[in-house]
């Protein structure tokens, strides 16, 4: 089995403030303990190929409107001559002068391996990229999120790659609202989900078609919790859908550690999730999984969950 591991410099560049909790220093911690946990000699680390802006903006589109798209390049690139550090998106999300650059490469990169899992390159990868992007609607940025990398991806395979099918399976502790609305009208994405309810975007809860699967929980819940609603809501839905090709919205805050929530998952128990997903690929869809990193705020938690996930991926558990 071969796993990549992409990740990209230029992530590093979007920037916040030094006290926004979605810093540059989440994707070092996981590169850390990647080599501390001694499995990075096993991992394929790869770099997207550099950018082509327009190819992407066509991309970005199949997702975003083009008024959000505009919305962080122009602001974006402005930065770099205003002298200004940051332009507000919402309450919590901002804008720096590489933000623009950052959010083609976190796309850029889910792009490249979902054609490369697709392409039987790899059997599955692993995408330590920010900006994340569940969040991110059809309209706005939001959330920390500017472009839904997954959501993305998800469409590419689909529209470019002729995949039939598809799945996406999103444990982050928050509702990933933006990639529910992308797919709400499209019976060829299954997406699959739990988060802490009620909380933020406080959204989930209300009827949804038979291709979405939300499954809210209350604060507090742990691995047990989580464990059974895997196994009696996922499970069945995967295997009704099928997926030709599934992706993860791997957000790592509903960690005990974790204070951005109040789950209290652990690594062992996304080892498990992890586990559940593979069998189902393995079982439809020749093993094609990509997995984007969404939340995780803990640091250390973070980075240990990561390995915790990437072993499961590249079987070495």
């Amino acid at each position: 089995m071969t796993t990549a591991f992409y990740t990209h410099p230029d992530c590093k560049l979007h920037e916040m403030g030094a006290w926004h909790p979605e810093s540059p220093q989440r994707l070092q911690a996981i590169e850390d303990q990647l080599i501390s946990s001694r499995i990075a000699q096993w991992l394929d680390y790869r770099q997207a190929p550099d950018i082509d802006e327009a190819a992407l903006v066509t991309a970005i589109g199949r997702v975003h409107s083009p008024e959000a798209i505009e919305l962080v390049r122009t602001n974006s690139l402005a930065l770099a001559d205003s002298g200004e550090l940051h332009y507000p998106l919402d309450a919590d999300t901002f804008l720096n002068k590489h933000s623009w650059q950052a959010a083609l490469q976190a796309v850029s990169t889910a792009i490249a391996a979902t054609d490369a899992v697709i392409d039987g390159e790899l059997e599955n990868a692993f995408c330590s990229i920010r900006p994340p992007g569940h969040h991110a609607t059809h309209a706005a940025p939001m959330g920390f999120c500017m472009f839904n990398n997954v959501a993305i991806a998800a469409r590419h395979a689909l529209e470019v790659r002729g995949l039939e099918r598809v799945a996406i399976v999103d444990f982050d502790v928050h509702h990933g609202n933006g990639t529910e609305q992308a797919f709400l009208q499209e019976p060829r994405v299954l997406m699959v989900s739990f988060f802490q309810h009620p909380f933020y975007p406080f959204s989930g809860t209300e009827d949804a078609p038979a291709n979405i699967v939300n499954v809210p929980v209350p604060a507090y819940s742990g691995g047990d919790v989580v464990r059974q609603l895997v196994i009696e809501k996922w499970l069945p839905a995967l295997h009704a859908h099928r997926p030709q090709m599934i992706f993860i919205s791997a957000g790592f805050d509903a960690h005990r550690e974790d204070e951005m929530g109040q789950m209290s998952l652990v690594e062992a128990d996304y080892a498990w999730i992890t586990q559940q997903i593979m069998q189902v690929a393995d079982q439809y869809a020749e093993g094609r999984v990509v997995s984007c990193l969404e939340g995780g705020y803990h640091l250390s938690a973070l980075g240990r969950s990561v390995v915790a996930h990437l072993k499961v991926l590249a079987a070495l558990d």
